[in-house]
Formats: C-alpha cells, sequence, structure tokens
C-alpha cells in the first residue's frame, strides 16, 4: 500500500533538521537546536541541496553525499578581496575590531540581503575577506530529517 505521508515538492514548506559538514566538519548543525523552517525554491539552500530533498517524505532522516564543487560551485579566487577599513567603518560599526577565521555578515548593495565574508588577514589598512562559501570547492555531507511537509 502506497504512502499517505506528504512528500517533499517544489514549493513546499518545510520544517527540518539538517547538518551540511566538509572535510572539516560541520558548517551548520540544526539537530541539538530548533528545527529550521524554510520553503523550498526560495534561495535559503543551494540548488544541488534543495535537489535532494525533493521527494522525501514526511518523517524521512537520510544523509547524502556530494561531490566537491556540487554543492556551493567551485571557489573562486576573484572573491578573495581586501577591503579598506575607511569603507567598513562607513558600511558599519566604526569601531568594530576584526579577527582571522571570524565571518562577517554585509547587507547587501541594494539594501534587501545579507552575505557574508570571513577575514583572512588584517592590514593596516584594509582586511583581506574570502566572500566565497565556506565548502565552495570541498565534498559536502548533507544530513536531512524532514520533520514536516506543507
Amino acid at each position: 500500500m502506497p504512502s499517505t505521508l506528504p512528500r517533499v515538492q517544489a514549493g513546499s514548506f518545510l520544517t527540518l533538521h539538517y547538518r551540511l559538514a566538509g572535510p572539516g566538519g560541520d558548517i551548520i548543525n540544526t539537530f541539538h537546536e530548533k528545527p529550521a523552517t524554510l520553503t523550498l525554491g526560495s534561495g535559503e539552500l543551494s540548488p544541488a541541496v534543495e535537489q535532494r530533498l525533493v521527494g522525501l517524505e514526511e518523517g524521512e532522516h537520510v544523509t547524502f553525499n556530494l561531490p566537491a564543487g556540487e554543492a556551493f560551485g567551485a571557489r573562486n579566487p576573484e572573491m578573495v578581496q581586501w577591503v579598506g577599513r575607511k569603507l567598513l567603518r562607513q558600511m558599519g560599526d566604526p569601531d568594530e575590531q576584526y579577527a582571522v577565521g571570524e565571518v562577517v555578515q554585509f547587507t547587501a548593495p541594494d539594501g534587501k540581503g545579507q552575505y557574508a565574508g570571513a577575514v583572512q588577514k588584517l592590514a593596516e589598512d584594509a582586511v583581506l575577506f574570502d566572500f566565497n562559501h565556506p565548502l565552495a570547492g570541498q565534498p559536502v555531507t548533507f544530513e536531512v530529517h524532514v520533520i514536516g511537509v506543507l
């Protein structure tokens, strides 16, 4: 007898626990906190990760291994950029202290979205940021437990 549980499809509103990990360990893991809620197709997850969700049944708990670069694309060396401290002061907190390894959130130029950069190096007049996704160019483990599908 076929299951009558809801299945994930394009546009589904989901409640789920998920974990994204690369060779260095977890980047995000909601299994030990409140579940995530999202709408499939809204851009909250990469298209390759969303594709793995389509067809899953409510209640399923699965793990996918995605090859290097599939989940978040290849690393782009042009996304590693120096940003002047003068501009950083204008864009945010003028007293901000940056540390190597720290991830800094920025407001998109249109004021509607956000993006993040990881601090790579510090200089007196600038900070080197890597704006690539932390898992770009790496194999990714995607574990998901679909709690609810609407």
